[in-house]
């Protein structure tokens, strides 16, 4: 048996819609070994489909298919640390974890870049499943084929403050909030504001990334699918926050901050608890600049 260890994701960044995403030092596992038939077990009394609906069976199974070989089943089990549908990559992990782990299986026929293309092409798109791949800071354009990508790695001076809240709030739901159409001011506006998000959490130029990380494209649609969203950001801010924004498509909140900042958390959270504001939890993590890495059991 195998164990493939996939790292969180955090997409957009806040300007980067679909294209920019960072990984995080919490990971799911995913422990595969080839069984006559299915079985699946989670190891940390998180639900999750035992049948061929399993996300990670499913995308295990259609790997050995693309490569032509016979599939016998799978023994799978996991530990989900990552929340589900709480924007923070669980799905893509899943995927990633399905496909790495196959691949692995299998002997390795497909290389690190063809891994990435197939994720992207299940995912729709690469903001996740890329930088769940390879770590670090991941700039990706896919062409619905292949995807396209840098990544660059992030100094360790950063910290990211998730805000959870208690609550799911499903891609699907997300993204119908968005407009069909906008206007090419607001487009301007997020592509450069995207650019100097990248190369500024690169060159350690932080002071950009307040302006960077403002959006016109998704977040002003999503903040009101999230209680409170709008308060919290500015508390952030308030407790001296680089940057915050909404994780993927949400709910939850991200703090990019300095990594010496001690009472960052702390403020943040009395302020929080000040509005009366209930239910959203604090974790700090750090950039993985790795990705997903394969051990033998």
């Amino acid at each position: 048996m195998i164990k493939v260890q996939i790292p969180a994701t955090s997409a957009n960044i806040g300007s980067g819609f679909d294209s920019l995403g960072l990984a995080l030092n919490l990971y799911n596992d995913v422990h595969l070994a080839e069984h006559d038939g299915i079985l699946i077990e989670s190891l940390d009394q998180t639900r999750v489909p035992r049948t061929e609906k399993n996300l990670i069976y499913r995308t295990a199974k259609s790997l050995y298919e693309l490569c032509g070989r016979p599939f016998p089943g799978l023994h799978i089990k996991q530990t989900n640390n990552i929340p589900m549908t709480r924007g923070l990559g669980s799905s893509s992990a899943c995927i990633v974890g399905g496909l790495v782990g196959a691949n692995e299986l299998m002997g390795k026929p497909l290389c690190v870049s063809e891994l990435v293309d197939i994720a992207a092409q299940l995912e729709g798109h690469p903001d996740n499943s890329t930088p769940a791949i390879l770590g670090g800071l991941v700039t990706s354009v896919f062409d619905g084929k292949k995807v396209h990508c840098v990544k660059q790695q992030i100094a360790e001076d950063l910290k990211f403050v998730t805000f959870i809240p208690d609550f799911e709030l499903k891609t699907e739901v997300a993204r119908q909030s968005l407009p069909k159409q906008i206007d090419h001011r607001d487009a301007v506006y997020n592509l450069s504001r995207a650019a100097l998000m990248s190369v500024s959490l690169y060159s350690g130029s932080y002071e950009n990334l307040r302006v960077a990380a403002d959006d016109r494209l998704h977040q002003p649609y999503r903040l009101g699918l999230i209680p409170h969203a709008g308060k919290i950001l500015d508390i952030l801010y308030e407790a001296g926050a680089y940057a915050g924004y909404i994780s993927g498509a949400g709910p939850t909140l991200m703090a990019i901050v300095d990594g010496s900042a001690q009472s960052f958390e702390a403020d943040a959270k009395a302020a929080i608890e000040q509005e009366g504001i209930l239910g959203w939890r604090i974790e700090t993590r750090q950039i993985d600049n790795q990705g997903t890495q394969v051990f033998v059991d």
